[in-house]
């Protein structure tokens, strides 16, 4: 990688070099390069995946990317649109030592601009609600749901996301809003009755230990493109799972 880049995917996705060579390896296995056959591209692979990751962490239009990268702004889109899903998070699997690990899910509302994906939601935006699971001691994203419309309650959204299934014999917390779906919730008061002796000190105790899905949703939205998702279609979960996973190399050693 030229210096140049080293200092652009410090600067512009919060990698750093050793963890954006490690994102770069990845597209390259799932065929990033494609068959090599055809019109050649006009930019290497590195700069192209450099293209997606600043396009992720700083939401600029692909008018204003164009420039920077010396190319057209539709050479820009079919970067994205051909490299984007190739950055997605591996599908979760069940851990080795299951009965030991401790997940915690949270949703999340995205803005979105396609109304057939979003919906008017508590933050009076066009939202959509992804679900994401978190390891409470190394704080990575196991997994992220497909978007649903951001008027779905999450303890709904648990359950059409299909996550549940890879969370077999793991202990899943969430919050208030996940009763009756199985996971570790806190105790809510009674109608009329405060909550019995320990069951305070049990909720403080789960309130301190689920802040950590938040502090990583947190995060991930430091990648502006979860701020404000412009482009229609089901991008949406390409980009979450693009986010999770630069997010988990960005906390590699």
């Amino acid at each position: 990688m030229l210096r140049a880049e080293r200092v652009w995917a410090e600067t512009f996705t919060g990698l750093r070099v050793t963890q954006f060579s490690g994102l770069l390896k990845v597209v390259r296995e799932r065929g990033g390069n494609g068959t090599l056959r055809g019109r050649p591209w006009s930019l290497p692979l590195a700069e192209r995946v450099l293209m997606v990751a600043v396009y992720y962490r700083t939401n600029l239009t692909m008018r204003q990317l164009g420039p920077l990268f010396g190319v057209s702004s539709s050479t820009v889109c079919r970067v994205i649109q051909r490299l984007g899903p190739l950055l997605a998070l591996e599908p979760v699997s069940r851990p080795a030592d299951a009965a030991d690990r401790l997940w915690i899910v949270d949703g999340t509302l995205v803005p979105v601009r396609d109304r057939r994906v979003g919906a008017s939601s508590r933050n009076y935006r066009f939202s959509a609600n992804v679900q994401v699971i978190v390891d409470a001691d190394t704080r990575l994203v196991v997994a992220a749901a497909r978007p649903l419309p951001g008027t779905t309650a999450d303890e709904h959204a648990w359950r059409r996301s299909g996550l549940a299934a890879h969370c077999a014999d793991v202990t899943v917390l969430g919050d208030g809003a996940y009763l009756n779906t199985g996971l570790i919730v806190p105790h809510r008061k009674r109608s009329g009755r405060p909550l019995l002796n320990g069951e305070e000190e049990d909720n403080a105790e789960h309130r301190k230990v689920r802040a950590r899905v938040e502090h990583v949703i947190g995060r991930m939205k430091n990648y502006k493109i979860l701020r404000d998702r412009r482009q229609r279609g089901d991008g949406l979960h390409h980009v979450v799972q693009a986010v999770a996973r630069m997010h988990n190399l960005a906390l590699a050693v």
